[in-house]
């Protein structure tokens, strides 16, 4: 188990005969990660609004699976662990790394003993069981693969947690680094039950207000929090803006003091401009097409059949993956912003390999040989459901323009990002556009997607060898071994293709210098619990 910090990502796989090139280096940027504080004075109060780039799903740690949702929940749901800015885990609501038996099986937590919920009850290890217990058995959790082979929790005294698993699982510290490790308040839980989304009460900086759907999530200062003294603003306005050009107007006026995905197409012209700074990191995640191959009846549910050549021939997916020219896609949709992705394992991470940093050759001749040799006619017909920003339909675009001439005829059908997320869901898609934000372990960003029944598996896909990979990966604390393991992963991924990985973003964060205390790393998570006003300026 991750008793130490981890950087470990997720693998996909390759294809039998096609040509396999290694990934290009991209244009190197540094990261700016923070707008420190420094010798700037600081405000004690005032109401910050951030610009939101698409609306959050229910505010469940459970349950949820958008990053904007955690951008809002790392405000108010404090977790077992974090990472800091070199992407290291370090104790939030625990108190240290965790404690593992020799056999790998058992795992002691300790946790604070001086923090309360914002509904005024104790922070307690049996609230972590509680909390645990619910990841592990709530229908619809996402958790529940995220947490391993758990054979139960308990709760030792107030402050420390118990856990015991049937097989060793080397990513647990990693995953309460994320929405498993938000602690939920047992008396809000009783009280709420699945509509604990709608009123959520954890330990945190902030805590809930109120939610106008499709507008905004509105947070205030709890002042039960444990560290309150170093909590500055009084309140938090997220307010949902999806076009990046209203985002960026919206901060140039001074109506928002930080926003949050900026457009490649904006960011250069911010950079210039007086009194707006910009953060920016590389990420740990993915943008990628999800192929459907047996998601019927919904995430979680027993798959079935698609008779589609698509779903049903390994041949046409892997043409998809050969049409794509993903350096000349990146550079030209997003001026060199981000950089092209072929797996789910980030370069930069110590657990990359050949294998996972190996890309399919574009090759569009190749491409319509193969759908040849699947038995379709062409140009074979798809259509892709896809998030209606602006880029992301600039990005359609050009992909439907490039997969063209490997003989694809792509529909784009654009619709509102939470729509997106419960198509995914719902099956309801053939092929789907979307992303991953990103994880420090690579279990966090393949297990759920690629094993059969994982909490994302929006794909349907299930294959004995990849459970088998990233099952055994999962089991051992050798990192050159796990490295082994998941460059397999990739390797099996890209010969079925249930995901065809496309690009990696830059996350782009803007800011007025009227604040301070901003931070992003590489999860992609913007951090606003130290944020404060500076020089005298107040929202």
């Amino acid at each position: 188990m991750a008793s130490t910090a981890s950087t470990v990502l997720l693998a996909a796989g390759t294809t039998g005969c096609q040509a396999i090139q290694p990934l290009q280096a991209a244009q190197t940027r540094p990261d700016v990660l923070s707008a420190p504080i420094g010798d700037q004075k600081v405000q004690d109060g005032g109401s910050l609004v951030m610009a939101l780039s698409a609306e959050p799903d229910r505010l469940d740690p459970t349950t949820s699976s958008s990053l904007y949702t955690r951008y809002v929940m790392q405000t108010m749901c404090q977790k077992l662990y974090d990472i800091d800015d070199k992407g290291a885990l370090v104790p939030q609501l625990a108190t240290a790394v965790p404690a593992i038996s020799p056999d790998g099986l058992t795992v002691t937590i300790p946790v604070r003993g001086d923090a309360a919920f914002a509904d005024g009850t104790k922070f307690t290890a049996d609230a972590v069981r509680i909390t645990l217990e619910r990841g592990l058995t709530l229908k619809g959790s996402g958790r529940k693969s995220e947490l391993g082979p758990i054979s139960s929790v308990k709760a030792l005294d107030d402050t420390h947690v118990e856990i015991t698993y049937k097989k060793p699982f080397a990513p647990l510290a990693a995953a309460l680094a994320d929405r498993a490790g938000m602690i939920l308040s047992p008396k809000a839980l009783t009280e709420e039950g699945t509509a604990f989304g709608d009123h959520p009460v954890c330990v945190g900086p902030f805590k809930f207000v109120n939610r106008i759907p499709q507008t905004s999530i509105t947070i205030q200062r709890d002042p039960l929090y444990y560290d309150a003294k170093n909590v500055h603003l009084d309140s938090i306005t997220y307010r949902i803006m999806t076009d990046a050009n209203i985002r960026a107007a919206n901060l140039r006026s001074g109506d928002v003091q930080v926003a949050d995905s900026i457009s490649p197409q904006d960011v250069d012209a911010l950079m210039q401009q007086k009194g707006v700074g910009v953060l920016q990191v590389g990420s740990l995640g993915y943008q990628g097409l999800t192929v459907n191959l047996g998601n019927t009846a919904g995430v979680g549910k027993p798959y079935g059949r698609i008779e589609t050549p698509l779903a049903q021939n390994a041949l046409v997916r892997q043409a998809l993956s050969m049409a794509i020219d993903r350096k000349a896609l990146i550079n030209t949709v997003f001026n060199n912003w981000y950089e092209p992705a072929c797996s789910p394992i980030a370069p930069s991470s110590p657990f990359a390999s050949p294998a996972s940093n190996a890309c399919p050759e574009f090759n569009p001749a190749t491409s319509r040989q193969l759908l040849q040799q699947a038995g379709v006619q062409t140009p074979y017909p798809l259509s892709m459901v896809v998030s209606n920003t602006p880029d992301s339909l600039r990005f359609a675009q050009a992909l439907q323009a490039t997969v063209a001439e490997g003989g694809f005829a792509l529909t784009i059908k654009p619709v509102e990002y939470s729509t997106l997320l419960d198509q995914q869901n719902r099956g309801d898609f053939s092929l789907l556009q979307l992303g991953w934000s990103g994880r420090i372990d690579p279990h966090g960003n393949m297990f759920n997607f690629l094993s059969t029944g994982g909490g994302n598996n929006g794909s349907g896909y299930s294959n004995p060898e990849m459970d088998r990979l990233l099952t055994d990966a999962s089991q051992t604390n050798d990192a050159a071994k796990r490295a082994e393991l998941y460059g397999k992963a990739v390797t099996k991924v890209q010969q079925d293709n249930p995901i065809i990985y496309l690009y990696r973003i830059r996350s782009l964060t803007a800011y007025s210098s009227k604040v301070a205390g901003i931070e992003t790393f590489q999860d992609g998570v913007v951090r606003l619990s130290g944020a404060a006003f500076v020089n005298g300026q107040k929202g």
